[in-house]
């Protein structure tokens, strides 16, 4: 693209478009949205509800700075970007829970200055701050966890700005930061990155194409293009391949196309519910239902927003064939609104649409509710006579959803130590506790089936090359190999979670019934070759048993004899 088919921060503003970085005052509020947004978030920072999902890259780190190889020493079937970044986070300030959380609060405030900077090119001051309180009040906050979905949510944000903002300027450093960052993405979260690739192929395709916008794309942008794209790759091939990990590595990326579904798919918006939530949705009152409507709006919100981002791009599509869309404001609108399509899609290639992962996405998923305010200019009097009902119900939604998250975490006191740091929680945490009294810092044992976090909080590592194994996603034969594993290491301490088919049940639902009805082999190796010691409890209603060895003794029966 010459600078003839580019609009630059230099041009005067065109009707309806704004460049927010070179306004002052626009830059001013973005820096105050980044440290009032991680202020809040700060208050999240040490608070956690144990969710075992957080252990996993957690874990895989800590494994990495111990000297291990991803994919060759341990199972992974995620791409290797967010292990190998939270390890180099543990290199420069420590292994801790805690720096896995300091990261989130900085993500936080990048993700409140980007969604404003978007937004504000087309919207009013007023409709890009509320879609910014909307975002920092519900995304984040609903799921505080370290967890690749928010590092890979990161990348694809700073992909699109920097795809967005080189429609602007025309330069081809911006396309060569749009390829690197969608590589990254990819190697961060591989559904999120080859949905953002296809979002972004779907919007040049529209762009090159499309009558009244045609922004021609030069040699020299599609060469920054490639080199962005390809780097971090053959970086990644050529760590692995001199770690002899390449093929495992290769294996590991392909795994969930094969496995990840068998007991993942989920509903579009599907949410966990409380027993008690529960309730009051489909046996209170008229009222309770109504206020439980209102406090959960987000939850109804949030589904249709990506919907309505494909609903703008066919809109666009078809106004630009007729010639009748605004230059600068179409293209932004077709980038845009592909972006969010190709990654709403990666979620169907997972067959987990809920609405956690589509929360995972929200900072993205918000602009088009920006854009429906005032950035469409829709002439409609209804809407215009509405929309102050809309904003006056979404505002009071959206602070009524984020100040009963933000309670839960101001109501806790309790505070635990644990081997990765100290951590505020409901109550503690009887299987954690028991571990880190009972079982010295460093030794392999099994936690099974699902249980990261309890490794990384403890400072345990698995006997196993599998840091959790699922059942009904993870197969027969890794099954197998982990009992194989369990030979070979013979640990001391296996700690069983009984309440896994209760816990499937709510998060997992399409979790096969025959699982359960078969006998487990992992399961089953464990009850001949351990002995139980103690019932524990975790989260307040997951319960465990910690076993050993039948050739060794109990901690309590080990106490006793001393005691002699």
């Amino acid at each position: 693209m010459n600078t003839t088919t580019a609009f630059t921060e230099h041009e005067e503003p065109r009707e309806g478009y704004f460049f927010p970085e070179g306004c002052a005052l626009d830059r001013w509020i973005a820096l105050l949205l980044f440290i009032s947004s991680c202020l809040y978030l700060r208050l999240f920072y040490d608070y956690t509800l144990l969710n075992a999902d957080e252990g996993i890259v957690l874990q895989g780190a800590q494994r990495i700075i111990e000297g291990q190889v991803l994919y060759r020493d341990f199972f992974s079937f995620y791409t290797p970007g967010s292990y190998y970044w939270m390890a180099l986070l543990f290199r420069i300030f420590g292994s801790s829970l805690l720096v896995g959380r300091a990261a989130l609060v900085i993500y936080g405030g990048v993700f409140s200055v980007l969604t404003y900077l978007l937004a504000r090119r087309i919207c009013a001051r007023w409709s890009a701050l509320l879609t910014v309180y909307m975002v920092l009040l519900t995304c984040l906050p609903f799921r505080f966890v370290a967890l690749h979905n928010w590092d890979s949510t990161l990348l694809a944000y700073l992909a699109l700005y920097c795809a967005v903002v080189f429609l602007e300027r025309g330069h081809w450093t911006w396309m060569l930061g749009t390829g690197s960052f969608a590589a990254l993405t990819c190697l961060f979260e591989q559904s999120k990155g080859t949905g953002l690739v296809l979002g972004l192929l779907l919007g040049g395709f529209v762009l090159v194409h499309c009558n009244g916008l045609r922004f021609p794309i030069g040699y020299q942008h599609q060469a920054a293009l490639f080199a962005g794209f390809a780097w971090p790759f053959i970086l990644t091939l050529t760590y692995f391949a001199t770690q002899h990990s390449l093929i495992p590595m290769l294996n590991g990326w392909a795994w969930p196309l094969f496995h990840y579904t068998g007991a993942n798919k989920l509903l579009y918006g599907y949410l966990v519910l409380s027993t008690s939530t529960r309730e009051l949705f489909f046996g209170g009152s008229w009222s309770s239902r109504a206020g439980m409507l209102f406090l959960m709006g987000p939850c109804f919100l949030l589904p249709f927003l990506p919907i309505l981002a494909i609903g703008i791009l066919a809109w666009s599509i078809g106004k630009s064939w007729r010639g009748k869309l605004h230059r600068e404001k179409g293209a932004y609108w077709l980038l845009v609104s592909s972006v969010v399509t190709g990654l709403l899609l990666s979620t169907f290639m997972t067959k987990r649409p809920d609405f956690p992962h589509l929360d995972y996405q929200g900072p993205l998923f918000y602009l088009p509710f920006a854009w429906s305010l005032d950035g469409l200019h829709i002439p409609s009097r209804l809407w215009r006579s509405l929309m102050p009902v809309v904003v006056f119900v979404v505002f009071f939604s959206y602070t009524a959803f984020g100040m009963v998250l933000l309670w839960e975490t101001l109501g806790v006191q309790q505070t635990v130590r644990t081997v990765r740091g100290t951590v505020r929680m409901h109550k503690p945490d009887g299987a954690l506790q028991y571990i880190q009294a009972h079982v010295p810092r460093g030794e392999k044992i099994i936690v099974y089936p699902y249980g990261p976090l309890h490794y990384y909080l403890s400072g345990t590592f698995s006997a196993t090359r599998y840091d959790f194994l699922q059942p009904g996603m993870h197969t027969s034969d890794q099954m197998q190999k982990a009992i194989q594993d369990l030979r070979t290491n013979h640990p001391r301490v296996a700690l069983l979670e009984i309440s896994f088919a209760e816990k499937a049940s709510l998060a997992w639902p399409s979790t096969p019934l025959r699982v359960f009805a078969e006998r487990d082999p992992v399961e089953g190796y464990l009850f001949s070759n351990y002995r139980p010691c103690a019932a524990l409890t975790a989260n307040g209603f997951w319960h465990f048993v910690f076993m050993v060895r039948k050739d060794t003794v109990c901690p309590q029966e080990e106490t006793k004899s001393n005691s002699r």
